[in-house]
């Protein structure tokens, strides 16, 4: 079996899910039965200064679902935890008494003040927290008090705040990044500038689920009137994805620990952030949406997955895959993708040729012989994707790598030669 611990900033977790500050860490009942259930640590949810936030007492939630109703897309506009600083305090001392093997993590978003740390901070960590994540992503709500997001979209905030936290523990400082910046990694490198420990990410993302046809009310609302909130849910998993990679790859943050967060609702989810530089990962919307068992497959799923590949452990699969991640122009211009269809496993629904036919290179038949019949036209295929991501049948349209192609400047035959774009003969700089 392979071995599911993780080392995270010196802090040992039986196994790399978290589940995320938010509503299923909110008091020591839930993270008491999150414990039960195997997960390996949590961040508990935001604390505040007193007196607590309040919350509308109306729909907080709202989700985005498929034509299945299942749940891709989750909204909220819950603020920090509405209990008192005290309150968290005493269940964070008593869950971790009962609980030394796993991992929690203190949340805390303060004002912009040195005094609000100074004094706060270390009274989590008497508590027994593992470490601190500032939240400094929160969309919603905080924003508006000049605390979440509003500190985590200016660099210089982040650097302030975190240097703040710093003078006041001497534990681990893992700094939650918010997405809604044009670019992530000047953030990520303030908050080391700040001598922050670590990177989370991603918060959540700015939205609006819908508005009430018949009302022409956004929803949700309360009393008629609604706000933005944080979207989050498989529907975001792409924009964290990119997200982790970009500091992963950057020069300056590439060596900085990362707990990915953002749509993780299986194994595979997990194993994409993990290889694409996270240490361990964070759940909220999938527990809530299917409960805390979920970790099962979680867990189950990554061993199996780490046994099949013949990886010893967690760690040895960190980053494996942030190689590959790179700027367009370096991508081989003279590569060449050809799709290829199943016969045997197409069911002649003829997605792949109305999308081709309609929006791209008309490069698929849709008869042969009088007969509905799907083919591939080789010499009009760009290798676009189109095809494959349209075809409801897994692994029936498959895109294969040619080793020659056709210069479309001049009609010859081309090699697999360049590996970059400064180089390539298509590259308007070497053009004449």
């Amino acid at each position: 079996m392979a071995d599911l611990t993780t080392n995270f900033l010196g802090i040992q977790s039986p196994n790399p899910f978290w589940l995320a500050s938010a509503p299923p860490t909110d008091k020591a009942y839930n993270v008491e039965r999150a414990f039960e259930a195997g997960w390996g640590g949590v961040v508990w949810k935001t604390l505040g200064v007193n007196p607590p936030v309040v919350n509308v007492n109306g729909p907080r939630y709202s989700s985005k679902l498929s034509n299945e109703r299942r749940v891709i897309g989750f909204n909220n506009i819950e603020l920090i935890s509405d209990r008192s600083f005290e309150t968290n305090i005493r269940e964070i001392e008593q869950v971790k008494k009962n609980w030394p093997d796993r991992v929690i993590i203190g949340s805390a978003m303060f004002p912009m003040e040195e005094k609000y740390w100074l004094e706060l901070i270390p009274e989590m960590e008497k508590a027994g927290v593992d470490g601190f994540e500032l939240n400094f992503g929160c969309p919603h709500g905080m924003s508006e008090r000049g605390m979440g997001s509003a500190v985590g979209q200016v660099p210089e905030y982040v650097r302030l705040c975190t240097e703040f936290c710093k003078k006041a523990t001497s534990l681990p400082v893992i700094v939650k990044l918010t997405p809604n910046v044009t670019n992530v990694v000047p953030i990520a490198e303030a908050a080391l500038e700040g001598k922050a420990d670590a990177v989370s990410l991603i918060n959540t993302i700015n939205s609006i689920m819908g508005v009430d046809l018949d009302t022409f009310n956004m929803y949700p609302n309360t009393g008629g009137m609604g706000s933005h909130g944080g979207y989050c849910g498989e529907a975001v998993k792409p924009i964290a994805l990119n997200m982790v990679a970009e500091i992963a790859r950057n020069k300056k943050t590439s060596g900085l620990p990362i707990s990915g967060i953002g749509g993780i609702s299986s194994w595979k989810d997990a194993v994409e952030f993990i290889t694409l530089g996270s240490t361990t990962v964070q759940v909220c919307t999938a527990a809530m949406v299917y409960g805390f068992r979920i970790v099962d497959e979680l867990k189950s799923g990554l061993s199996g997955f780490l046994d099949e590949k013949g990886i010893a452990s967690v760690n040895d699969l960190v980053g494996r895959a942030v190689p590959s991640v790179t700027d367009w122009k370096n991508l081989n211009l003279n590569h060449i993708d050809k799709a290829v269809i199943d016969q045997d496993a197409c069911i002649k629904c003829g997605r792949c040729h109305i999308a081709c036919e309609d929006t791209s290179h008309q490069a698929i038949t849709k008869e042969k012989d009088g007969v509905r019949f799907f083919e591939v036209i080789e010499e009009e295929c760009v290798g676009c994707n189109l095809c494959v991501s349209v075809c409801p049948v897994e692994n029936c349209i498959t895109m294969v790598a040619q080793t020659e192609g056709v210069d479309l400047r001049t009609g010859k035959p081309i090699v697999n030669t360049h590996s970059d774009w400064t180089t390539h003969p298509n590259n308007p700089a070497k053009v004449s």
